[in-house]
């Protein structure tokens, strides 16, 4: 039977550090201006990337648009803030959810495994592609000064 161990052990994934497990599996070969950085981007990256039980990814920000596809499992609540508005998204193969996702560049987002059970198995495209310079991890004091309403939310998802 597939579960998360099946999943980390076949796809080799890695601990990420906002929170599951992942690797990269695709880096374009070309490479494009962004416009927040003097330093050129591929045009695109995907990575697996694998919530367990109550495992979460934490509230972060990345300054391009991320796709997200569901794979396998129980599927993943995703939690966003895009331009001040709050959105829940429900990625699963299930009918009330959604097979992908798109999280714009700037929004805040986080997520977990739906029912704090199982696994959830995604795959996550960025374009411009990824790069650490242009991701960062959202701290609980901004997070709260900006969305009081969300507290609970935010005391959850954030790591400090």
């Amino acid at each position: 039977m597939r579960n998360a161990k099946y999943w980390i052990e076949r796809l080799n994934l890695l601990p990420h550090p906002e929170g599951g497990y992942y690797r990269e599996v695709y880096r374009s070969g070309d490479t494009i201006g962004h416009p927040e950085h003097s330093r050129e981007r591929n045009l695109a990256t995907s990575i697996y990337f694998l919530l367990e039980g109550e495992n979460i990814s934490h509230f972060h920000e990345l300054s391009s648009d991320e796709l997200w596809y569901y794979h396998d499992g129980k599927g993943a609540n995703i939690y966003v803030f895009d331009k001040g508005q709050y959105q829940s998204y429900e990625l699963s193969k299930d009918p009330k959810g959604q097979l992908q996702v798109l999280l714009p560049a700037h929004s805040e987002f986080a997520a977990e495994v739906i029912g704090q059970d199982g696994y959830v198995l995604m795959g996550c495209v960025v374009t411009p592609g990824f790069d650490f310079e242009d991701f960062r991890l959202l701290k609980k004091k901004e997070m709260l000064e900006k969305y009081p309403g969300h507290s609970e939310l935010i005391e959850r998802f954030c790591m400090e």
